[in-house]
C-alpha cells in the first residue's frame, strides 16, 4: 500500500441493514471513487463489540449502544483510497442524521427515531489508528495479510 492510500472501516449498522440501505452506501462510496476491499455481512458479537468501543466503556450510552450493535445484522467494509478516512466521514454526515447536511448518507436517510442510542445508518474510522485498530478487530485475516 502506498502513502497516500488510506484504509478505513465503513460499517452499515444494524438499523440501515434492516432498512435495506446496504446498497445505497455501497453506491454512493464506489460513486465518490474509493475501492471495497473487503466485506462481510455479520451479527456482531459482545466480545468484538467491546473491544470496538472500548473507549466509551463507562460511558451512560455505552450500553445501549452495544445492545443496539449486537441487535442484528450489519456490513463491515475496508474501503481503500486517496484520504479514504476524511473522505468518507464527509460522505457520511454529522453523527446527528438531523443536523446532518442533505447529500450525506445520514442527512439524506437518516432521523432520529427518539431511541436511547443515535441509531445513524454508517460508522467510519476517525483516523488512521482507529482504522488499523478496527480492522484488525473485525477482518483479522486482512490485517495479517498486510504484515
Amino acid at each position: 500500500m502506498t502513502a497516500s492510500l488510506e484504509r478505513t472501516l465503513v460499517i452499515v449498522k444494524p438499523d440501515g441493514y434492516a432498512r435495506g440501505l446496504t446498497g445505497e452506501v455501497l453506491r454512493r462510496i464506489e460513486a465518490k471513487g474509493y475501492t471495497l476491499a473487503a466485506l462481510h455481512v455479520t451479527t456482531p458479537d459482545r466480545e468484538r463489540l467491546a473491544q470496538h468501543y472500548a473507549e466509551h466503556e463507562g460511558k451512560p450510552f455505552y450500553e445501549p449502544l452495544v445492545d443496539f450493535m449486537a441487535s442484528g445484522p450489519a456490513t463491515f467494509v475496508i474501503v481503500e483510497g486517496h484520504r479514504a478516512i476524511e473522505g468518507f466521514r464527509a460522505l457520511a454526515g454529522a453523527t446527528d442524521p438531523t443536523a446532518a447536511l442533505p447529500g450525506t448518507i445520514r442527512g439524506d436517510l437518516g432521523r432520529d427515531w427518539g431511541l436511547k442510542v443515535q441509531q445513524n445508518i454508517v460508522h467510519g474510522s476517525d483516523s488512521t489508528e482507529s482504522a488499523e485498530r478496527e480492522i484488525g478487530i473485525w477482518f483479522p485475516d486482512e490485517v495479517s495479510a498486510l504484515r
